[in-house]
């Protein structure tokens, strides 16, 4: 159900925006106030989710570590898995936002040999990500020519690379084959995984839909549903120029895709989707661990009067001498 709910959803923005911006016309609508409008909504709230995380408290020292601590000279330790020091701590951002390095581990567990508790990974999960991620990556890369005049060599470079094949005119791009695959096993890995669907909401499954009808309205935008590729650079190098003026002969099929495109950017500081820029504001992966070399003190602690060993001796010295018990002054 939770996943039909998303399904109905994206469907919807499919049919609103064909019947906006191919029945009824309204490409000013379509085509400029809703692009500006999702961008603000962007910005607004991915602004509002860094202050939020950058106000929250931290009042434990809890870095998550997967190696030996820095301790004694003799002791080898893991400068990446447990950082000691800031380099470490940023090496460990970097593999973890370039490899989610995190996915490869205590992501599986079994129980083994009876009662025996056993923590492992899943590759498959590392690796769907992983072309996810980079295939999005590469097509965001390439979506630079449209907003360029002239466009610039490495992204003539990749684009060339990406559509290396040439099967077919027009070109068919290894990135789109990956990104249709990759989040395919994510809607399936949802699905079908009960411990997955047990604890996914609506929103995980809009998300992942709304993704994937961005990738497919986009592909078939291109090698389908001819548009007007001139007039698409022309809005959006308008639009980046802020001087928007909707060109004739775009194609609704182009609004569909910019308005799912919209709506996926607008919703994405409100959902799961950030939780790229949320793993640099996680105290569990941007902390040195150093607790062996100093002392972490909560500040938020509310003061606390206190009572020394040696107050509290000065106060039963003599009940404690007269009793035989040791005293540290006589």
């Amino acid at each position: 159900m939770k996943a039909g709910y998303a399904l109905l959803g994206v469907i919807i923005l499919v049919l609103t925006a064909w019947l906006g911006a191919g029945v009824l016309g309204w490409h000013t609508l379509f085509g400029i106030v809703f692009p500006y409008l999702a961008v603000f909504a962007f910005l607004a709230g991915l602004v509002y989710r860094v202050l939020r995380w950058g106000s929250s408290p931290v009042p434990f020292h809890i870095p998550a570590v997967g190696g030996q601590q820095k301790s004694l000279p003799w002791i080898r330790d893991s400068r990446v898995e447990s950082p000691s020091g800031s380099a470490g701590v940023l090496a460990r951002l970097a593999l973890e936002l370039l490899t989610f390095r995190s996915l490869l581990r205590n992501e599986r567990v079994e129980l083994k040999r009876g009662e025996k508790l056993v923590y492992g990974g899943r590759k498959y999960l590392w690796l769907g990500a992983l072309a996810f991620h980079w295939a999005l990556f590469v097509i965001l890369f390439r979506h630079l020519r449209l907003v360029t005049e002239p466009v610039p060599s490495p992204v003539l470079f990749v684009q060339g690379l990406d559509g290396f094949f040439r099967l077919a005119l027009p070109t068919l791009f290894v990135t789109d084959v990956v990104i249709l695959g990759a989040l395919g096993f994510i809607v399936l890995r949802r699905v079908f995984q009960p411990q997955v669907r047990y604890i996914s909401l609506v929103s995980d499954y809009f998300a992942v839909l709304l993704l994937l009808a961005v990738a497919v309205s986009g592909i078939l935008m291109r090698l389908y549903f001819r548009v007007d590729a001139a007039a698409v650079k022309e809005l959006a190098i308008s639009l980046i120029t802020f001087r928007p003026a909707v060109p004739e002969g775009v194609g609704f099929p182009f609004y569909i895709h910019l308005f799912l495109a919209g709506a996926l950017v607008a919703c994405f500081p409100f959902t799961k989707l950030v939780h790229g820029a949320g793993i640099l504001f996680s105290p569990t992966r941007n902390l040195k661990n150093d607790s062996r070399m100093k002392r972490h003190a909560n500040p938020w602690d509310h003061p606390v009067k206190t009572h020394t060993y040696t107050e509290w001796e000065d106060e039963f010295r003599e009940p404690m001498k007269k009793a035989g018990l040791p005293v540290e002054k006589e």
